[in-house]
């Protein structure tokens, strides 16, 4: 697959849906990403069967899984919400890790792009959304080059399972 324009690839990489068989590197990502992001180390007795769950019921959300030489390298997952007031679904980006050797190249810019390409052309996709901590500057940078804006909308939870956020904002 050649690179979309504007992309610094420097191997042949190949965009493809999330299988079962990718299960342990999705889950290793995800522990990878957390720690790295968030400083939390993530229960993997949650954490496995939660990947699973969405490995084996896409309507839960999807993986796309970016590799080069039969290798994985990078993810990304996508969950749904729907919007009443637009009559369609937000697709969420969430559980984005690209592999350390990798970073920098275009990994995540291709799977982002490979998603906003299947989004803009479903009419049921009103929109794509994500959330990144407000401390990330170098991921907000990489967002905005992609057409990326910020929300007038705050992010707001309250956590029953798993970890809590990092810290009280």
């Amino acid at each position: 697959m050649g690179a979309p324009s504007g992309l610094r690839l420097t191997m042949d990489l190949i965009l493809r849906d999330g299988t079962a068989s990718d299960l342990e590197f999705i889950v290793e990502a995800n522990r990878r990403l957390a720690l790295e992001s968030e400083e939390v180390e993530l229960d993997l007795g949650l954490l496995r069967p939660g990947v699973a769950a969405v490995l084996a019921d896409r309507s839960r959300g999807r993986y796309f899984i970016a590799q080069a030489g039969g290798r994985p390298l990078g993810q990304m997952m996508l969950t749904y919400e729907w919007s009443d007031w637009r009559n369609g679904s937000f697709w969420w980006i969430q559980s984005v890790y690209v592999d350390d050797a990798h970073r920098g190249q275009g990994v995540f810019s291709a799977l982002f792009r490979h998603a906003a390409g299947l989004a803009s052309a479903d009419p049921a996709v009103c929109g794509l959304r994500l959330y990144v901590d407000r401390a990330n500057v170098r991921a907000q940078e990489i967002y905005a080059h992609l057409g990326l804006h910020a929300s007038n909308y705050e992010f707001m939870e309250k956590v029953f399972r798993g970890p809590a956020s990092r810290r009280e904002d």
